[in-house]
C-alpha cells in the first residue's frame, strides 16, 4: 500500500504516518489489522511490532507481514525495556483503555517519542447531540451508548491537561477533520485529536 492508497482509506493514518520517521523501530499498540504497521514497513522501512487483542484482527496483521502480538496493551508492555521504540503509536484505541494514565507512563517509558490519537468529545456535532439529549453518533464515535467500547470520553484539553500531570512534554498537538489539519477553533471542528509526545 502506497502513500496516495493508504490517504484514501485512512486519511488520518496518513497524517499520522509522516510524524514517523524513516527506519524507525516501532511499537503500534492496538494496531488492529495492521493497516499502519505494514504502510510504515514498506514505504518508510520501518520494523517493529503490532499489540492487539482481538482474535479475528489477527490473522489479517499476519497476511500483512506484520509481527503481531496478541495481548491487552493495558498489560502488555513490561516486556519491553526504557526506551527500547524511536515511536509508540497509540491510534483511535486510548478511549478503550481503563488506565490511561497508567499507559501513557508506560507509553513514555519504551518509547523515545509516541503519537496518539483519539475522538475530541469537543467536535461540535458531538456537542449538538448533547444539547438535543442524546449520546453522540459519528464517524470517529461510530457507536450507540449501548455497544460502545470506548470506556473514556476525552478533548483536546483535557489530553493537555493530564500530559502535564504524568510528565509528558507535548511536542505538536492537531486536530484533524476527514485527515486534514484544522487551524481555527481546533477544539470545537476536529473530529480527531492527534498528539506527539515524550517524557519530560
Amino acid at each position: 500500500m502506497n502513500f496516495h492508497e493508504l490517504r484514501g482509506l485512512r486519511a488520518d493514518l496518513a497524517f499520522i504516518a509522516h510524524w514517523v520517521r524513516d527506519a524507525s523501530h516501532v511499537l503500534d499498540l492496538g494496531c488492529g489489522d495492521g493497516e499502519m504497521m505494514a504502510f510504515l514497513q514498506a514505504e518508510k522501512t520501518c520494523i517493529g511490532y503490532g499489540v492487539e487483542i482481538d482474535d479475528a484482527k489477527i490473522p489479517v496483521c499476519i497476511e500483512r507481514g506484520v509481527a503481531v502480538i496478541q495481548q491487552d496493551l493495558e498489560a502488555g508492555m513490561a516486556m519491553f525495556e526504557d526506551s527500547a521504540f524511536d515511536t509508540v503509536l497509540c491510534l483511535s484505541a486510548l478511549q478503550m483503555i481503563t488506565n490511561v494514565e497508567g499507559v501513557l507512563r508506560e507509553i513514555a517509558r519504551v518509547g523515545r517519542e509516541a503519537i496518539v490519537s483519539f475522538p475530541n468529545f469537543a467536535y461540535w456535532p458531538h456537542r449538538l447531540a448533547l444539547l438535543r439529549g442524546r449520546m453522540p453518533v459519528s464517524k470517529t464515535l461510530p457507536y450507540q451508548w449501548y455497544d460502545t467500547p470506548n470506556v473514556r470520553c476525552a478533548t483536546i484539553r483535557d489530553f493537555e491537561e493530564l500530559a502535564n500531570k504524568v510528565g509528558l512534554e507535548v511536542l505538536e498537538r492537531v486536530a484533524l477533520q476527514d485527515g486534514k489539519p484544522v487551524e481555527f477553533l481546533p477544539n470545537w471542528r476536529g473530529s480527531l485529536a492527534v498528539f506527539r509526545f515524550r517524557k519530560k
